[in-house]
């Protein structure tokens, strides 16, 4: 097994060398070919294959800017096995930095996809065929969406013990336990037998060191563990463990003004923020129901009632 020649997307890949293939998406109505490209760095020794891959939803750039820095800093040149990078999947949403495919779907609930779907159902088609066999873990890079601000975090689930022990080896500030949603590439993933982290740190249309470097510091961890890299995993503090959580929600509409910061402690009655209107006339303020982690904030400075604004770990 060990010597058998490892193929993908219709090309062999020799030991000890960097290939860059290109996914086709489809035509434009210009006869214009979308390609996305394919980064594939293959050891001349045995080892597993791990795809790093951003942009799932077009206007997510964090991620795009953490496999950009492992690239850039050359950590995606293994030791031994095989690493695959997509820096930019949904290239679509990324040219014009919109979360959905242009067939206005969300590419994250098209898995596995279908050759008489839409378009973005057989591009999901397309990568289950052609990419997800061939790997043998995943880190997908996302980050929240519109306004919403995540502190760096993993998402799992408590019954994937390969998943969460390699959340544990990416060491990011908080482990959120979360299940997989129908039709998703992690949902995918975990049927198809592969082992897959989903990371979510900060907001759309935003490039942020401090999420980036979180990004790229654990996936050089998860990488040194699995081999794949020389080197010691760097472990900071135990991550928090956010089993339930709860969205805090604007009881009015108006000006939202934020008083605490993400990623915070907040003891019960504690003030998060205030909410406000434009004329000076009132002011509503917005108290910790019950103790917990604030771990995704809504910095939209304009909310309307019933908006979510803070997420807030049930601590026990």
């Amino acid at each position: 097994m060990l010597n058998k020649p490892f193929v993908i997307l219709g090309k062999e890949i020799p030991k000890g060398t960097r290939t860059i293939l290109d996914l086709e998406v489809a035509k434009l109505h210009t006869r214009t070919t979308v390609k996305i490209p394919v980064i594939i760095e293959r050891s001349k020794n045995p080892g597993p294959v791990v795809l790093l891959l951003a942009g799932i939803h077009g206007d997510e750039i964090n991620g795009v800017g953490i496999i950009r820095e492992i690239i850039s800093q050359k950590i995606n040149k293994p030791i031994s096995g095989t690493i695959i990078c997509i820096p930019v999947f949904n290239i679509f949403g990324y040219l014009i930095q919109t979360r959905e495919f242009p067939d206005g779907r969300d590419l994250n609930r098209m898995f596995p996809g279908s050759l008489q779907g839409s378009l973005a159902s057989q591009f999901a088609h397309q990568f289950t065929k052609e990419i997800a066999p061939h790997v043998d873990y995943v880190i997908d890079f996302h980050t929240g969406g519109g306004e919403r601000d995540n502190i760096a975090q993993i998402r799992c689930s408590k019954e994937d013990q390969k998943g969460l022990e390699l959340a544990k080896i990416f060491n990011p500030p908080m482990i959120v336990f979360s299940e997989t949603i129908s039709k998703s590439l992690r949902d995918m993933l975990l049927k198809m037998g592969k082992t897959s982290l989903l990371f979510e740190g900060g907001k759309s249309k935003e490039l942020d060191a401090a999420i980036i470097s979180e990004g790229v510091n654990g996936t050089r961890n998860v990488l040194t563990h699995l081999g794949l890299l020389e080197g010691e995993i760097t472990v900071r503090k135990t991550p928090i463990f956010v089993d339930k959580a709860k969205w805090l929600r604007a009881s009015y509409s108006g000006m939202f003004k934020i008083m605490v910061k993400n990623g915070t402690f907040v003891k019960k009655k504690e003030l998060l923020g205030v909410i406000q209107d434009p004329f000076g006339e009132f002011k509503k303020k917005i108290h910790a129901p019950f103790d917990g982690h604030i771990f995704c904030i809504n910095k939209t400075p304009i909310v309307n009632k019933g908006d979510a604004l803070f997420h807030l770990s049930i601590d026990k």
